[in-house]
């Protein structure tokens, strides 16, 4: 009886999610998917409170203390949200369209998509990052080479998620491999078996698809180069911006300074570079002190519009601040709560109790683990919970088994960590679609890495490539 309860709440958010974003499309996450979740919180605490007899202090507790770990989350999403709109502002992001369409070759611009930001997400640790940054810029490109949304972002996220599972300098990788107890460059050799593959297919997908996916001319580059080239004083020192925003990011500045350090930088920018498109955003007809100054506050908290005269480029160009990432943080704390009760509950133990059973095999046993990853991202909406969760669960489990503990640091990772941007109500899904404008279900069937990892692990499980006892050090 108690397994039922546990997978009833499960079960209702799923069905009321399915209900959702069949009513509402796209724009289920514009209210429907939150009170989605906090509905099914309610259902959660009333099985908690009723049926397992949890006092509501502990419930509130967890709450609190699960709101508390995705703190930090949230201000890098704002300061996202800030940075988003100073760069396209003050001309960063339109100088960077710029020379990449200049540069790039159309037929190899997904492929390019997938290179750059695994390069930039290997260097930076960061997929947040990667994608706030380089990853703005490479949509815009993308937009006006004429490609869908989806493969545009498919191919980014590929990439940033790829950088963000294999850099040393990663809080995922960090934390998978410390929290089993793998040595970090053990842990990442060990995680290539199954990552290079992935990301080698990945990379042939997109490399075929920007070959025959249509759209190459579906939009004039050229009307869209001399839109910008016409509004925007597109000079090189603007590159400063990114450069420097690598430096920090090279020095190993925490990512609320790096952002905030970067956003306030392409404000002063913007000021010399751009006063007529602080007046424009605005409204104004002068470029008075005054002006510049409500034009900046404003690139970086609210909506923005520049006008160009090219439709597409005037889309590209409207940005929404740090009020854009509202309906994201709203997002994030309803899911939370959720997952918050859920575990307060013992709900979530009980439901992850169902699978010891396949645990038996090596085959079943990286299986399980691969899922549980899956499974926790759904439920309680954060790679760093499903990290720890996966790792406080499974541990004993591996070491009774005789296996080596970076097989379980690699599968955590290949389900955990990748995993997380395809869930549209995850910390991940919610901030990469908020900042790429792009929704979680139109990128998930071309975020093509981002799935043939957990996949690819479980057929390496199945091959028994490398997997050793602890012990014999002999395959099982």
């Amino acid at each position: 009886m108690r397994y039922v309860l546990s997978l009833a709440p499960v079960v209702f958010l799923m069905a009321f999610l399915g209900i959702v974003i069949h009513v509402y499309g796209t724009d289920a996450l514009s209210g429907g998917s939150q009170l989605a979740l906090i509905l099914s919180t309610g259902v959660c605490g009333l099985i908690a409170v009723l049926g397992f007899h949890i006092p509501w202090k502990t419930l509130e507790t967890e709450i609190n203390k699960s709101i508390g770990s995705v703190g930090t989350a949230i201000v890098i999403l704002l300061l996202i949200g800030l940075l988003s709109g100073t760069w396209t502002v003050s001309g960063v992001v339109p100088t960077l369209i710029y020379w990449g369409m200049k540069i790039i070759n159309p037929y190899v611009f997904l492929l390019c998509c997938c290179v750059i930001s695994g390069f930039v997400s290997v260097m930076t640790g960061s997929s947040w990052t990667t994608v706030a940054t380089i990853g703005i810029a490479l949509m815009g490109i993308g937009k006006a080479l004429g490609f869908s949304d989806g493969w545009t972002a498919g191919a980014i996220l590929s990439g940033a998620y790829f950088g963000d599972k294999m850099s040393p300098l990663s809080d995922t990788t960090v934390l998978a491999s410390s929290v089993v107890g793998t040595p970090l460059f053990t842990h990442i050799r060990y995680m290539t078996i199954t990552t290079v593959p992935a990301v080698v297919i990945a990379l042939i997908v997109y490399a075929v698809a920007g070959l025959f996916v249509a759209g190459h001319s579906a939009i004039d580059t050229s009307a869209f180069t001399l839109a910008l080239q016409g509004k925007y004083n597109l000079s090189p020192w603007l590159l400063i911006v990114p450069v420097a925003t690598a430096l920090m990011i090279a020095r190993k500045l925490p990512a609320i300074i790096v952002l905030f350090a970067s956003s306030v930088l392409a404000g002063l920018f913007a000021i010399f570079f751009q006063p007529h498109i602080l007046a424009e955003v605005i409204g104004a007809h002068d470029t008075t002190a005054l002006t510049l100054f409500k034009g900046v506050m404003l690139s970086g908290f609210g909506t923005t519009a520049v006008h160009t005269g090219n439709s597409a480029c005037d889309a590209l160009l409207a940005t929404r601040g740090m009020q854009g990432m509202m309906g994201t943080v709203w997002l994030i704390l309803c899911a939370i709560c959720f997952g918050g009760v859920l575990k307060a509950s013992g709900m979530l133990a009980n439901i992850m109790h169902l699978l010891l059973p396949l645990t038996r095999t090596r085959f079943g046993l990286v299986a399980s683990t691969v899922i549980s990853g899956i499974f926790f991202n759904t439920t309680v909406a954060d790679q760093y919970l499903s990290i720890m969760l996966s790792a406080s669960m499974y541990k004993s489990i591996y070491e009774k088994e005789g296996f080596e503990p970076r097989l379980l640091s690699r599968s955590i990772e290949d389900s955990s960590t990748v995993t997380s941007v395809l869930v549209p109500w995850s910390t991940c899904g919610m901030t990469q679609s908020s900042v790429l404008n792009v929704p979680t279900l139109t990128y998930l069937p071309y975020t093509v890495f981002c799935y043939l990892c957990p996949l690819m692990s479980m057929t390496i499980a199945a091959l028994g490539f490398k997997i050793y006892r602890n012990v014999s050090n002999t395959a099982k």
